[in-house]
């Protein structure tokens, strides 16, 4: 107790103490990698800016996260981060930065974070060392630069850490009790993904603590407990609502959170069984890469030969997917196939695994020489947090059937841990000769190196030689030099050192930059040459990086720049199937069901399917604006379209219904008039129903219908009807004159009236 309380001391003593300078420009980088040029991203994430937007709207709509201002469905996750993105677009005005916000905030917070949770057992320049290597990883840039709920969940666990760490110094049950209830506010929003860290926290408490077994199970016991009821007291309030009082829970199969917890976003995540009675999680799932795809056809459209692009589509038929930049590709959205090695693969090895090999390296130096019945030092008991945060995380990930790359954030804040307190502990053992040990530091130097140049390898085209072969030799030069040389205790030492410190950063810097430098994508963002594009892929050489870039964006059927015929969707860049997009392509740019995918047939884009098709958005957007509107979704509105709706409205509550969010959410945005996605977020959901749609026309809540294709799932019934009871409107009337202009990702648009006595 007496150690616990002279730590608590020091503690305060060290807040009293004048700000690291050191610090100062480590906090500038994560600000100007996190907060510059958000302003141009003017819609973000179009589904949940539209949340957004409907959330300003109503007490109901905030509290449920309602993704359309009727409050009809609600997006697929809980309502914690949208609170907050809605109360800051309350504050400073609803634009697409002011969304952003709150999340690039919490980048720069974890950074800090981290530090202060480093620097106090393993020393200030480990600290530093831990917030730099944060930082800088691409993809914490990547996603706090967005409004989607990483970033946000990463912070809130960073913060329960804290809490933990606490606990443990001050030996007070309180900030036990606070520590796990944060996890259940995190919980709140990304569901199961929060509980991810409760290894790391059941391990640390029963190791750190000093207290006997029955007061440590009794005091853990309660904390679970009290984590369970925060995670749940949302969904239980929701599910216990009646669902006429409510919005549908959007992606759910029974209308419940808990299903959609433990289910779509749950257990399918790790299992990858997505599909489900009626209708298919795997649409959802295709219906995310699609619309992010689309960005990727409008950049290559922009640059690449039309006549080119036919032959690849037609090579491309009953061919293999293939991961963007060669090789074989199971995994959707180029996650890479299931393993023990699929941290080293293209797509997630230049998101997160730059430093790798130095923390492997670390986490050999931190643990040597410890035994198992202990006693252990403060550094190896906080060691051992990290380790029951990064081990687990990272398993997930190797086996996981279904994730995206930016998921990948949750394995920054320990390894960044690890860089920075095994760059001060593999020094130290250099420094002093110590055996083996001092081999640790140029073998890690040298095995990152070489990483490094295996992950920038596919991107030559586009970043150079020059790069690649300095960081290869620089980094094979100081490890050896570190290896070979006697003196380790003189000044040289330390310059070599630190050099070969910046050049392991170098290249994650420049990477950690491409959001900006190229553009991201704010549906599926992630780092690289092509962080535009969403796929995660080495970027085509016949595609200019520049034009394809953060100003370069076109909508899908812009008329400005070459397009390719019939306005077919291009290949990921760096493709080397011939044009196949993730999931497999036939000819003729229709996209194929993934591989052991009940679908037959082709695979739908965004509320409908097929190629040359219309939607209801134009193509005012210009490749030289300065605001990026695509989100990951068309963006842009029909004005004409628009102005009919508006004018033959007789008092509808919702200004017209479509399939599924792509083509809602830029109306809402832009109006903040209800639009009902009829199938939620992909199409799929089973919401409507025939009976319940003739209710809700005889009421005068629906008048208009926008569909493209056949529906999804459940929703084909509903479709039927409506085209067999409706009157179809002559496109004159709605379509904008420039046919490519109306061209878009959802198909062949046709626009429908139904009234109902």
């Amino acid at each position: 107790m007496k150690h616990m309380n002279s730590e608590v001391k020091e503690e305060r003593t060290s807040n009293k103490k004048r700000i690291d300078l050191f610090l100062v420009p480590i906090v500038l980088i994560a600000a100007f990698l996190n907060l510059f040029k958000i302003w141009t991203d003017e819609y973000a994430n179009a589904y949940y800016t539209a949340a957004v937007k409907s959330m300003l709207q109503s007490l109901h709509n905030f509290f449920y996260a309602s993704f359309d201002p009727g409050g009809y469905v609600t997006i697929d996750k809980p309502p914690v981060v949208f609170w907050i993105q809605t109360i800051s677009a309350k504050i400073f005005g609803f634009h697409g930065w002011s969304v952003i916000l709150p999340q690039a905030l919490a980048g720069i917070g974890s950074v800090l974070l981290l530090y202060v949770l480093v620097k106090r057992t393993f020393g200030v320049w480990a600290g530093r060392f831990a917030a730099l290597a944060m930082a800088l990883t691409p993809i914490v840039p990547a996603v706090s630069r967005t409004n989607n709920i990483d970033s946000m969940l990463v912070f809130t666990l960073l913060v329960a850490t804290w809490m933990l760490f606490r606990a443990v110094r001050t030996a007070k049950f309180g900030w036990v009790l606070a520590a796990f209830a944060m996890i259940g506010v995190a919980f709140n929003m990304k569901m199961l993904q929060a509980y991810m860290v409760l290894p790391a926290f059941y391990v640390f408490y029963v190791v750190a603590t000093k207290i006997n077994w029955k007061k440590k199970i009794a005091f853990l016991t309660t904390a679970t407990a009290l984590m369970l009821a925060v995670s749940v007291s949302w969904a239980v309030v929701v599910d216990s609502t009646s669902a006429d009082k409510r919005p549908y829970m959007g992606s759910s199969q029974t209308n419940s959170v808990l299903e959609l917890a433990f289910g779509y976003n749950g257990i399918n995540r790790l299992t990858g069984n997505t599909s489900v009675t009626g209708s298919s999680h795997k649409q959802s799932a295709q219906t995310e890469q699609q619309t992010a795809s689309s960005e990727t056809k409008q950049n290559s459209n922009s640059s690449a030969d039309s006549s080119q692009s036919s032959n690849q589509r037609k090579s491309s038929s009953s061919q293999k997917m293939q991961a963007p930049g060669g090789g074989n590709q199971n995994g959707m959205f180029n996650t890479g196939n299931p393993g023990p090695f699929r941290l080293f693969q293209k797509g997630l090895s230049d998101q997160i695994s730059w430093l790798l090999p130095f923390v492997i390296f670390s986490i050999v130096g931190l643990f040597a020489g410890v035994k198992f019945k202990g006693p252990y030092t403060t550094k190896q008991k906080e060691s051992l947090f990290w380790l029951a945060w990064l081990l687990p995380v990272a398993v997930f990930f190797s086996i996981a059937g279904f994730f995206h790359q930016y998921y990948l954030i949750m394995l920054a804040p320990p390894m960044a841990a690890f860089a920075g307190a095994g760059a001060v502990a593999l020094w130290s053992m250099y420094k002093q000769h110590n055996g083996w040990k001092l081999w640790l530091l140029p073998g890690g130097i040298l095995t990152t190196a070489a990483l490094q140049v295996y992950i920038m390898s596919p991107y030559v085209s586009s970043i150079g030689v020059a790069p690649i072969a300095g960081v290869g030799a620089l980094g094979v030069i100081l490890a050896l030099v570190l290896a070979v040389r006697k003196q380790r205790k003189n000044s040289l030492t330390n310059y070599l050192g630190a050099a070969a410190m910046v050049v392991l950063l170098a290249m994650p810097a420049y990477w950690a930059m491409t959001p900006i430098i190229y553009g991201g994508n704010s549906m599926l963002p992630s780092a690289g040459p092509d962080s535009s594009s969403g796929m995660g892929g080495p970027p085509s050489t016949a595609t200019n990086s520049k034009q394809s870039g953060f100003n370069g964006m076109q909508p899908p059927g812009s008329s400005s720049g070459n397009s390719s015929s019939n306005n077919q969707m291009q290949p990921p860049s760096g493709s080397s199937n011939g044009g196949q997009m993730p999931g497999g392509s036939s000819n003729n740019g229709q996209m194929q069901p993934p591989s052991g995918s009940s679908n037959s047939g082709e695979m739908q884009m965004p509320g409908g399917s097929s190629n040359n098709s219309q939607m209801p958005n134009s193509s005012s957007s210009k490749s030289s604006s300065s605001k990026r509107k695509s989100g990951g979704m068309n963006a842009e509105v029909n004005k004409k379209l628009l102005n009919y709706l508006t004018k033959n409205n007789t008092g509808e509550k919702y200004l017209f219904a479509t399939t599924d969010s792509t083509s809602a959410a830029p109306y809402i945005i832009k109006t903040g008039e209800p639009v009902m996605a009829m199938g939620g977020f992909s199409g799929s959901d089973p919401i409507l129903t025939v009976s319940k749609l003739k209710a809700m026309i005889k009421k005068g809540e629906v008048k208009y219908f926008y569909l493209s294709g056949m529906g999804k799932g459940g929703q084909s019934d509903v479709i039927t009807w409506i085209k067999e009871n409706s009157k179809e409107i002559p496109s004159s009337k709605w379509q904008s004159t420039s046919s490519s202009a109306q061209q878009g990702p959802s198909g062949n648009g046709t626009l429908y009236e139904i009234t109902l006595k």
